[in-house]
């Protein structure tokens, strides 16, 4: 489990294709030492199993994770290559602050930005959504994009839109996005949870 509170940015030095998957290697300010084999993190929201870990010739941290056919289908990693960087986020402890909402790092879908405002110091994304997950966004809720927990402004059909503080936009990729990329979209927990419930009393 993660809160979508982003933690470091990464970024891909090494991606070697398999015949099934990919092998990624993401260098980061994490100590490689206080990582522990097959810990769970967060990339762009995505979560992923630690495979090996090091340090690279320049010093930095590095940790590989591999990738399945399954999750290079529904998440923006099919995008990534060698110097793209990454929002991450270590696992949540038992004690942890709890600052954004429970994010389990299974990416639902890809989002698209539709645009992006300046007002001041901050901006205003607009996205859509595959129709399928919209009805799972709803204004004042949460919502992960690439791994960051964000509040809904407000939702219109199968588009809706976040305001991102000026902290955000430094210390994550936000700073960098624009219209037109695509995001890693996962949808609130409790939303997913109340609309099975509400499928199943449908059905009876």
């Amino acid at each position: 489990m993660f809160t979508g509170i982003v933690t470091a940015v990464g970024e891909i030095v090494a991606l070697d294709t398999r015949e099934v998957g990919v092998r990624l290697r993401v260098a980061s300010p994490y100590d490689p030492d206080g990582i522990d084999m097959g810990a769970s993190i967060a990339h762009m929201g995505c979560c992923l199993t630690v495979v090996d870990k090091g340090r690279l010739p320049d010093g930095r941290g590095f940790h590989d994770v591999e990738a399945s056919p399954e999750t290079l289908r529904v998440t923006t990693m099919g995008d990534w290559t060698v110097g793209t960087k990454v929002n991450l986020e270590r696992s949540l402890k038992l004690g942890d602050e709890m600052g954004g909402h429970l994010v389990t790092g299974h990416v639902d879908a890809i989002a698209v930005i539709e645009s992006r405002v300046e007002e001041g110091d901050m901006a205003v994304f607009r996205f859509r959504v595959p129709h399928a997950f919209a009805k799972f966004v709803a204004p004042k809720g949460s919502v992960a994009l690439d791994g960051t927990s964000l509040t809904v402004n407000a939702v219109e059909g199968d588009c809706f839109s976040v305001q991102i503080i000026p902290h955000t936009l430094q210390v994550t990729t936000w700073g960098e996005r624009k219209a037109g990329d695509r995001v890693d979209f996962e949808i609130d927990l409790m939303a997913r949870y109340v609309a099975r419930l509400r499928e199943a009393e449908a059905a009876g």
